[in-house]
C-alpha cells in the first residue's frame, strides 16, 4: 500500500530522518512498518516566529498493515500511474526531424525524439556551451560581443546565463520527466522536491554537455554555429530548411526552440507564418547586500545553514496606469550581467552559481508592455520597441556596453548624482553613472517608482537611497507568438512545431523543457521512424 501525507512539519535543526516517526505517528503505526519512503516536496515556512519545513511524503506499507486509511485530508492513497506510453504513428517521415535551438526546448525535444529512435538533427546557431563560455567571458571582461555565440545564444539557451532555476507554475506530469533527466545529466536529486530548485549557471554548463552526448550517443546529432535562416514550403508544408544561408536540408518535421532573442529568425518567420503580438515588460536590475534580504525573510534564523540565501517575489498593482509591476528572475548571492546579443546595445540579466555566494542579490523590477507602447502596428514592433531602449542604454551608458546605473534615491527624487560607494553594482563589464529616465519611457519609469515604494513596505531597506539601479531590462520574454494548433503544429503549415519560449508558450527552464517534450511527443505520436 503507498500513501500520501503532506503537511509534515520539520524544525529547523531537525533531519530529515525524523519524517519516518512523523508518518508512523499520523498513521499510528510503529516506523518499521514503513518499508519505504519518498520525500515528494520541501518547502520553507517562515511565516511564524520559529521557521520550519514542511513536507510531503509518498510512505509504502506491507498490505495488511492498515485496516483502513484514518480519516485525515492529510492523507490519501496513491494510484499506481505508470508512465504513458508513446505510441509512433503511421505517418511516413521522409527525413530525420529537425530541431532549431539548444536551450531548453530544444535539448529535450531532441532527447525524446533521440530516445525514441527518430535520430534527429539539433542545430544551433551560436557555440559548444565551452566556447560559449569564452565569448562571453570575454564580452563581459573586454566589451568585445560575438553576436552568435553570447548570453542569448548558444548551447543551453538564455537560460545558462542565469540561476538555473527550475520553478515553475505549470502542473504537468512532464515536469517529472525533465526533473529525472536533469538529474540523470548530473544535477542534484534534491531538484525533484524542493520548492524552489536550482542548479546554478556553472552545474548548469556540465549538465547540458551531458544531454548533448546522450542524444549523440542514441544516434542524434548536433551542429554549432548552424543558423536557420529559411524555411522551404511547399503547399503550406514544410519540406526543408536552409543554414547560414547556403546549406539545403531536406525535412518534413521541424521543432522551431529559436529562443526569445532571435530577431533575424522572427524577421524570416513573419513573412512565412502566422505570428501575433505577445506582452512581455521592462525595467531595470536593483541589487542589495543578501544579508538584508536573509535579515528580513528569515529574521534571526538568517545564515542558518539550512535554509541558504533568501529570495522574494514581488508584485504591484499602479492604480494610475492599471499597469503590473513586479520583481523578475531574482538571484540570490549572484551578480548583475551583459545579456546583449546585438551590437551597440545593453541588455541586463541577472545570474547565480549554485553556492550563490557573491554576498549581493539582484533583480529585474520590470513593468508589462504591449501595443499601446510601440511606435507601430507591425508584428515585430516590440522587438523595435526592445532595441530602441537597449540602444538608448548603450549610449548613456558610454557606448563602450558599459551599462548606465542610477542610485535608487537619485531615481526616484530626480536628482543625478555619483554612486554610492557602499553598494556597487556586480555588472560586468561595469557601470556608468547615468539618469535612467533616458532609458525607459517616462510611464515606465513612474510606475517603477512608485513599485520600488511599495516594495519597500514589504521589504524594508529594498529603496534603500544607496541600492544601485542599472538599466535596462528587456529580455524578459518573447515579444510575439507563434501562432500554433492543438496538435502544436504552426497554424497552416504542416510538419513546422514552434516550442518553448521564444514560441511564447513558455516562460524560463522548466517550462521550456516540457513544451519541448509536448511537442517531441506530438511528432513521434504522428509520425513513424524516418526512412532514412
Amino acid at each position: 500500500m503507498k500513501i500520501k501525507i503532506s503537511d509534515l512539519r520539520l524544525k529547523i535543526d531537525e533531519p530529515k530522518e525524523k519524517l519516518r516517526e512523523l508518518a508512523a505517528k499520523k498513521l499510528g503505526i510503529v516506523p518499521e512498518k514503513i518499508l519505504k519512503l519518498i520525500i515528494k516536496k520541501e518547502s520553507v515556512d517562515a511565516r511564524r516566529r520559529e521557521i520550519t519545513f514542511v513536507y510531503t511524503v509518498e510512505i509504502e506499507i506491507a498490505e495488511g498493515t492498515l485496516d483502513h486509511l484514518p480519516q485525515d485530508a492529510k492523507l490519501s492513497l496513491v494510484q499506481d500511474n505508470k508512465p504513458k506510453n508513446i505510441q509512433h504513428g503511421n505517418e511516413t517521415l521522409n527525413y530525420p526531424p529537425v530541431v532549431v535551438g539548444a536551450g531548453p526546448a530544444g535539448l529535450f525535444a531532441a532527447l525524446l525524439l533521440a530516445q525514441e529512435g527518430f535520430k534527429p538533427l539539433l542545430l544551433e546557431r551560436g557555440n559548444n556551451v565551452d566556447k560559449r563560455t569564452e565569448d562571453v567571458k570575454k564580452f563581459w571582461q573586454e566589451g568585445i560581443i560575438d553576436t552568435q555565440s553570447n548570453v542569448q545564444f548558444g548551447e543551453g539557451g538564455a537560460g545558462t546565463f542565469s540561476d538555473g532555476k527550475l520553478t515553475t507554475r505549470i502542473k504537468d506530469p512532464r515536469v517529472e520527466v525533465v526533473l529525472r533527466e536533469l538529474i540523470s545529466a548530473g544535477a542534484p536529486e534534491e531538484i525533484a522536491y524542493q520548492q524552489k530548485p536550482h542548479v546554478g549557471t556553472d552545474h548548469l554548463k556540465d549538465i547540458v554537455k551531458e544531454i548533448r552526448s546522450k542524444i549523440i550517443s542514441l544516434g542524434g546529432q548536433v551542429r554549432f554555429l548552424s543558423q536557420v535562416t529559411d524555411l522551404t514550403l511547399q503547399q503550406d508544408r514544410v519540406v526543408g530548411i536552409v543554414v547560414n544561408d547556403e546549406v539545403e536540408i531536406p525535412a518534413d518535421a521541424v521543432v522551431l526552440a529559436i529562443g526569445h532573442s532571435a530577431r533575424d529568425t522572427y524577421s524570416m518567420l513573419s513573412e512565412k507564418i502566422s505570428m501575433e503580438h505577445k506582452p512581455f515588460a521592462i525595467g531595470v536590475r536593483i541589487e542589495h547586500p543578501q544579508q538584508l534580504i536573509d535579515k528580513v525573510q528569515y529574521g534571526a534564523y538568517a545564515h542558518h545553514q539550512r535554509l541558504g540565501p533568501a529570495d522574494y517575489h514581488l508584485t504591484y498593482r499602479d492604480k494610475e496606469t492599471g499597469r503590473s509591476a513586479y520583481t523578475f528572475c531574482m538571484c540570490p548571492g549572484g551578480y548583475v550581467v551583459a545579456g546583449a546579443s546585438e551590437p551597440d546595445t545593453v541588455v541586463t540579466n541577472g545570474m547565480s552559481e549554485a553556492a550563490r555566494d557573491s554576498g549581493v542579490a539582484n533583480s529585474a523590477v520590470v513593468v508589462t508592455v504591449d501595443t499601446r507602447d510601440f511606435s507601430s502596428s507591425h508584428i515585430l514592433s516590440g522587438i523595435e520597441f526592445q532595441r530602441y531602449w537597449e540602444q538608448q542604454a548603450f549610449q548613456l551608458g558610454g557606448a563602450n556596453y558599459h551599462a548606465p546605473c542610477q542610485s535608487v534615491e537619485d531615481f526616484l527624487t530626480g536628482r543625478f548624482g555619483h554612486l554610492s560607494p557602499t553598494v556597487k553594482s556586480t555588472y560586468k563589464p561595469g557601470v556608468t553613472p547615468a539618469d535612467l529616465n533616458k532609458c525607459l519611457p517616462g510611464e515606465i519609469a513612474a510606475v517603477i517608482k512608485r513599485a520600488l515604494l511599495d516594495f519597500d513596505k514589504k521589504i524594508p531597506g529594498f529603496a534603500a537611497k544607496e541600492a544601485p539601479l542599472t538599466g535596462v531590462e528587456t529580455r524578459t520574454s518573447s515579444p510575439v507568438r507563434l501562432l500554433r494548433d492543438k496538435e502544436t503544429q504552426a497554424v497552416n503549415i504542416t510538419g513546422l512545431y514552434p516550442a518553448g519560449e521564444g514560441a511564447g508558450y513558455a516562460g524560463g527552464i522548466m517550462s521550456a523543457a516540457v513544451d519541448g517534450v509536448r511537442v517531441a511527443e506530438n511528432i513521434i505520436n504522428k509520425y513513424n521512424l524516418p526512412k532514412q
